[in-house]
């Protein structure tokens, strides 16, 4: 028998960022979340009911004594969940709830709540931080509400600073973890490397790429939610870690290949997504090689070859385990992947062009995932909807 699903009321409040609720829906219905939405009368503004009705599949609650067939949905809605997720919620609805003040269905709901309560803030920046937000959200931090920190970043009202709402896809990470959710994942080992690696010259100067290590680490957060135990071996990025992932950080390629190596053996799944230099600079100075002193060292860099971290794991796994690279190519991409699946000894390999405005840095790709029984070619989306599709054809090879 099936287990039953967990189920979130979504209580979203008068902001800009109401829109976004509509991401956090679908990203808890993708762990298989059943969702039910209250909005207050202001949200309304931001986006209409029918919205979430149409994502939900539920009637959507606005008003107290409106609600479809029940006279008291404030009671019944609260009780009925595992979660009361607000997102966003306002400076306004922060103050409702530190106090206790019950003026509609949604803070009515929440004062009669015994789930746990989990609050998305957002507001402009002198709203966020003024001291009776700052007191309120502390109030309700003493009070067992767990809070998804606001972000910084450019706000709608012109303003750049702390106040806008956490991204969805943490906010869904976050609830997933009060919820306990594991999904079709869960129970599976898998190591994901990501970014780039830098190769130094002297202490100043170093080779790299352009790889920004959002494919990696959007592979990650999607295991992550769907339950897996994910290490990442990263190189240096500017992308935040998601909720629950255990991260190394390494910065050249022979320090990725030993770091890989200690926890390639207990992994079931490998996914091989850094951008890994090929060459390195054969002797590093330790000191800063200087314009018309060091002419000739700055001129003339001799390489050597780095360690082929995908061969070197893909001829060492074991009969569970599946290996998966990432070839990056300007040039016939399948017949190039065709060649480093056999090489690498590798289960797949996920292939994509290399060039202006696609695949390194990007926020989508599109990629060629290429196996002993074909080719599957992915057209042009975003990485975290790549994601999810690629994790499912990896489970397919175990």
């Amino acid at each position: 028998m099936a287990a039953e699903k967990k189920k979130v009321l979504l209580g979203v409040t008068g902001g800009i960022a109401a829109y976004k609720a509509c991401e956090i829906v679908r990203g808890l219905q993708k762990a298989e979340v059943d969702v039910r939405v209250v909005m207050t009368e202001n949200a309304t503004k931001f986006v209409g009911p029918l919205t979430f009705e149409a994502l939900t599949g539920h009637a959507v609650g606005v008003d107290e004594f409106g609600y479809p067939g029940d006279a008291i949905p404030h009671i019944h809605l609260a009780q009925d969940c595992d979660l009361f997720l607000i997102a966003p919620c306002t400076m306004n609805c922060a103050a409702k709830l530190a106090c206790g003040l019950a003026d509609d269905l949604l803070t009515s709901a929440a004062l009669a709540t015994t789930a746990p309560l989990l609050v998305a803030p957002a507001a402009n920046t002198q709203m966020y931080t003024s001291p009776a937000s700052l007191n309120n959200m502390a109030t309700l931090s003493l009070r067992g509400v767990e809070l998804v920190e606001a972000d910084e970043g450019y706000l709608a009202c012109g303003v750049e600073g702390r106040g806008r709402m956490a991204e969805p896809q943490r906010i869904v990470e976050r609830a997933l973890a009060l919820l306990g959710v594991r999904g079709d994942m869960s129970g599976v080992s898998l190591m994901i490397t990501a970014g780039p690696t830098i190769e130094p010259i002297d202490p100043v100067r170093y080779i790299t790429n352009f790889s920004s290590g959002k494919t990696g680490y959007s592979l990650a957060r999607a295991a992550a939610r769907r339950g897996a135990d994910v290490t990442i071996v990263s190189g240096p990025v500017a992308v935040d870690p998601p909720e629950g992932v255990t991260v190394v950080s390494v910065r050249t390629a022979r320090e990725m290949r030993d770091a890989a190596a200690e926890v390639f053996p207990a992994c079931d799944l490998a996914i091989f997504a850094a951008a890994v230099a090929d060459l390195r600079p054969e002797d590093e100075s330790d000191r800063k090689l200087k314009k018309g002193l060091d002419d000739a060292a700055l001129s003339t860099i001799r390489l050597a070859e780095n360690p082929d971290i995908l061969s070197e794991l893909g001829h060492a796994k074991r009969e569970h385990q599946v290996v998966v690279g990432f070839a990056a190519e300007t040039h016939d991409v399948v017949d190039n992947a065709r060649k480093k699946l056999i090489a690498k000894n590798a289960d797949m390999i996920i292939a994509n062009e290399v060039g202006p405005e696609k695949a390194f840095g990007t926020e989508g790709n599109e990629i060629y995932m290429i196996t002993a029984a074909g080719e599957e070619h992915l057209p042009y989306m975003l990485k975290s909807e790549l994601a999810d599709i690629v994790l499912d054809r990896v489970l397919d090879l175990r």
